[in-house]
């Protein structure tokens, strides 16, 4: 036996009636289904039960999963200490799942525990799995989520089943989160119309069983809404590959701002069109491509930069044919690198300093990838999947205050007035709504306190992707 079936459900606290103390009847749907699908998950009797926790450990390049014989948890932190949750870990699952892990280049394994205890992700799916669970001697592995792309999710899912079914485990997986945490205006994390848009989605494409679907929503739109849930459902995707499975979305619902979604996953047998990581892949690759072809001289200029460099060392020649608006001129040069929608590196000048804007370019893109101090330079085997863009500045002009900027057409420059520190943000990016946080951003890159008083400038960009 492997696989048996997968399960995606919420982990609010107040859930709990001890904690919710009468709360909990907001969400009685819920709580109806939590326990349909955890009965149903211990009558399959499982030998092991991998919960997958965004409140575990984690790291932003590295799947943490839990070490030792076991451990356990209680509510403190919510009030209730007296209310606990203890686990025997499934020690020889934990060394294969590991191994497999290394064996395909993921990063993953039991270093770097920062806290053994269980957190409240893990445990809210376990005490409701544990009124039906009885005496079995069901054993668990644990998992932290990380900020590795979709694909990486995918590929350690696949990990879990290949240990399940190298041990013969009765193996059940459960994806611990919540959808969107900006449903309405008194949320936790406040409102954004995003939340509802990024739960439509989840709600559908599990209901559908659709796991390339949600591998595929974009990490940027993911991150507005403000979820803990999607990369366990990533994981998923992997833990499903080639399955063919029963998928059901039993309850949804968001009354507090926060999304709660109870779905399930029985394997009913084995799917090829259901091969969800090679899709995406596929997907991933078709789309690198299309850019590439349609890519502008600015972008190519930048992207054989940085592929010269990483590759060699040295850089890259300029072609001989470039036009004279890059060969002539004189400017500012920005060039920001994203690799699965996140920013991989970004270096620029806001004035010019050499002889020309491809030049600009050229010297700018191999910063942005190789000298960018808050990320390690850039890989060649990341180079298949990096996006770029190149903007060009205009030259700066001083304003006097921030009514004169709007940082959707305008970038800021700020600068200290009692030394050189300076602060540059680019206009048009995400999360910068008003002009006072785009200085308040700005002042931020350069360590320049709220009271201590600048100088302002603005510019705006001609953005080439």
């Amino acid at each position: 036996m492997s696989i048996l079936a997968a399960y995606a459900v919420p982990h609010p606290p107040l859930i709990l009636p001890a904690i919710g103390v009468g709360k909990e009847s907001e969400i009685a749907e819920t709580i109806r289904a939590y326990r349909a699908v955890m009965q149903t998950a211990a009558a399959f009797r499982p030998d092991t039960v991998v919960v997958v926790s965004p409140h575990a450990t984690s790291y932003g390049d590295y799947f943490h999963i839990s070490p030792g014989a076991g451990a356990e948890g209680n509510f403190r932190a919510f009030g209730h200490p007296e209310i606990t949750v203890a686990i025997a870990y499934d020690e020889d699952f934990v060394r294969t799942l590991s191994a497999c892990a290394g064996a395909r280049g993921i990063a993953a394994g039991t270093l770097g525990e920062k806290n053994g205890a269980l957190d409240h992700g893990t445990m809210v799916p376990l005490v409701f799995l544990s009124e039906y669970l009885g005496d079995a001697p069901t054993k668990f592995v644990r998992i932290g989520i990380s900020g590795l792309p979709a694909a990486a999710h995918a590929a350690l899912g696949q990990c879990i089943a290949e240990t399940a079914k190298r041990f013969g485990r009765r193996t059940l997986c459960i994806a611990s989160g919540d959808l969107s945490h900006r449903l309405k205006k008194d949320a936790p994390n406040g409102f954004t119309p995003e939340g509802a848009e990024f739960d439509g989605l989840c709600r559908a494409f599990m209901g559908a069983g659709d796991f390339l679907s949600l591998l595929q929503i974009p990490g940027d739109f993911a991150e507005r809404a403000g979820h803990c849930g999607l990369n366990g459902l990533w994981v998923l995707a992997g833990v499903l590959d080639r399955t063919a499975m029963e998928a059901r979305l039993h309850s949804y619902e968001g009354p507090f701002g926060v999304g709660y979604a109870v779905a399930s996953f029985t394997v009913t047998g084995a799917d090829e069109n259901h091969n969800f990581t090679e899709r995406l892949a596929a997907a991933e690759d078709a789309a690198i491509a299309q850019l590439r072809a349609a890519e502008d001289d600015y972008v190519r200029i930048a992207r054989t930069s940085i592929e010269t460099y990483v590759r060699s060392h040295s850089y890259a020649v300029l072609p001989d044919n470039l036009p004279p608006e890059l060969t002539e001129t004189q400017a500012g040069v920005f060039v920001s690198v994203k690799k699965y929608g996140k920013l991989r590196g970004c270096i620029g000048t806001f004035a010019p300093r050499q002889g020309n804007i491809a030049e600009e370019i050229l010297y700018n893109a191999v910063s942005a990838a190789a000298h960018d101090g808050r990320f390690d330079p850039v890989a060649e085997d990341e180079l298949g999947r990096l996006v770029y863009t190149v903007d060009v500045l205009t030259p700066p002009e001083p304003i006097s205050s921030a009514a004169e900027l709007d940082p959707k057409i305008y970038g800021v420059i700020v600068k200290s007035m009692t030394d050189n520190r300076l602060g540059l943000l680019l206009p048009d990016l995400p999360g910068i709504d008003t002009a006072e946080r785009q200085i308040e951003v700005a002042r931020g890159k350069a360590s320049i306190l709220p009271k201590e008083k600048v100088s302002l400038s603005r510019f705006k960009v001609v953005r080439h992707r």
